[in-house]
């Protein structure tokens, strides 16, 4: 099965690796060039396609679009949701054994890697064809739309996975990083201060035509009662909360003391972050109740019911699993127009089901990705030896560093997972702006390039350390 999927993954589009190390200017440059391309493709709408068809798939689905980099109606409709759906799928398989793959040895990397392309090719296929159908409604009577339309989402995802690609090995940081922060982004600026108009094409600015604007802050503005006014506000004061609370948390560490072999008054420590697995955990939950929702869009008609819940006819789901799996932002309108009085049992059982998805779901591919990205005590432990380090009072092995590691990884896995899937859970109930979990992401992804940034400008001026933090 193994060597079956190295051949195909061998006959798919990939982007060759640079033939010398690329340095800071370049990877920038590069990472630059795929940023402009997606925002290209984001602007280019799909031929074919139902423009009212296009209008309700995005009130549907607006969410999964910010969390998943995509532009629904346009050619990276999927955004990344093929590569991510494949790693959920592999990482599940791979953590519960079912494959039996050791992902710290570089044989077990090479089979997820060639089948996590392989089934990412798959989805970008798969789910082409699905949202020309479900999505966006075109039947199986118009084969030659179906195709057209499907082909075109289908090859959005293709290129959506070159560019990740082109970014991993030319560029700097990973794609799926860059064009969730690129979709937040966008969003928050429309959602907190965009100065235009709600609705017409193209859309004045709001006081031109005294009209009501998009961004939250002008809402404000406009609103005269005190609890309507802080309700316009919420958005943008849990955006601000969520981003000064992770910035707060990422600085957060454990740091283990070593030792340079049998070197006496040379010290160095090994920092384990409180967010351990960092934004994966969150982006894999959050991709999975979306996926969870596309499907249940697709299969369900509107104005029917399915095992996925009621779809009334302006397509939005009433009941049903995708109804619960929606964050329960009118809780908080009804606190603070009517009270405590407005809440009922349902909506505290809502509340308590959708944090208790995203918070058990975030832990679950904490754990399973603390062991399948190389982040378990034994590869950690690998690492420190390499580096020539040992913990001080004892003799250079692997085994006392991997004892001492796991006093502190597991729980540093759960806790993470924990962490960010309450804060994504607690973010997107309250309304911020991006989307909840898609600021939270932002966040996490922008602090990780800083560091990445400060990591490749400090081995540029001190070539010596490169081994040494390359490893750490």
């Amino acid at each position: 099965m193994s060597s079956t999927l190295m051949k195909v993954a061998g006959f798919l589009p990939s982007v060759r690796e640079p033939e010398k190390e690329q340095s800071l200017k370049e990877m920038l440059s590069w990472t630059g060039v795929v940023l402009l391309l997606y925002f290209i493709l984001g602007s280019i709408n799909i031929y074919g396609a139902d423009s009212q068809a296009v209008a309700q798939a995005l009130t549907q689905l607006e969410t999964m679009q910010t969390i998943l980099g995509a532009q629904i109606g346009t050619i990276i409709t999927l955004g990344i949701s093929p590569i991510v759906t494949s790693s959920i799928v592999l990482q599940m398989l791979v953590g519960s054994e079912l494959l039996n793959w050791n992902t710290n040895t570089q044989q077990g990397k090479q089979k997820f890697q060639a089948a996590q392309k392989v089934l990412a090719y798959l989805l970008a296929v798969l789910t082409g064809f699905g949202y020309a159908m479900g999505v966006f409604g075109v039947g199986m009577n118009t084969p030659g739309t179906l195709a057209v339309v499907g082909s075109q989402i289908a090859l959005g995802g293709m290129l959506i996975i070159l560019m990740d690609d082109l970014v991993q090995k030319w560029g700097f940081g990973s794609g799926v990083g860059i064009f969730i922060a690129a979709g937040v982004s966008k969003a928050v600026y429309i959602t907190a201060i965009s100065p235009l108009a709600q609705g017409g094409s193209p859309a004045p600015l709001f006081w031109t035509v005294g009209g009501t604007p998009v961004g939250q802050i002008f809402k404000a503005t406009q609103t005269t009662s005190l609890a309507g006014m802080f309700s316009e506000f919420l958005p943008v004061i849990m955006t601000a909360a969520v981003f000064l609370t992770v910035v707060y948390l990422q600085a957060m560490r454990v740091e283990i003391p070593l030792t340079l072999g049998n070197t006496r008054g040379f010290g160095q420590k090994w920092p384990l972050k409180f967010l351990y697995t960092s934004n994966m955990p969150v982006i894999l939950i959050a991709a999975a109740v979306s996926n969870i929702r596309i499907l249940g869009t697709t299969l369900t008609a509107a104005g029917s019911s399915s095992i996925f819940g009621t779809l009334s006819a302006d397509g939005q789901f009433t009941s049903g699993l995708v109804s619960w799996l929606s964050p329960p932002t009118q809780i908080i309108d009804s606190l603070l127009t009517v009270g405590f009085t407005a809440i009922t049992p349902i909506d505290i059982f809502h509340v308590i089901f959708y944090t208790a998805i995203y918070v058990v779901g975030s832990t679950v591919f904490s754990i399973f990705w603390m062991k399948t990205s190389g982040q378990d005590a034994d590869s950690v432990a690998q690492q420190i030896h390499d580096t020539g380090m040992k913990v001080p009072g004892f003799r250079r092995d692997t085994r006392v560093i991997k004892k001492v590691l796991n006093r502190y990884i597991p729980g540093l896995t759960i806790l993470s997972g924990a962490v960010v899937g309450l804060l994504a859970a607690v973010a997107n109930m309250t309304g911020a702006a991006g989307g909840g979990t898609g600021i939270l992401l932002t966040v996490m992804i922008l602090y990780r390039l800083y560091e990445q940034l400060a990591q490749k400008h400090m081995e540029e001026l001190h070539p010596a350390l490169k081994d040494f933090m390359g490893a750490s």
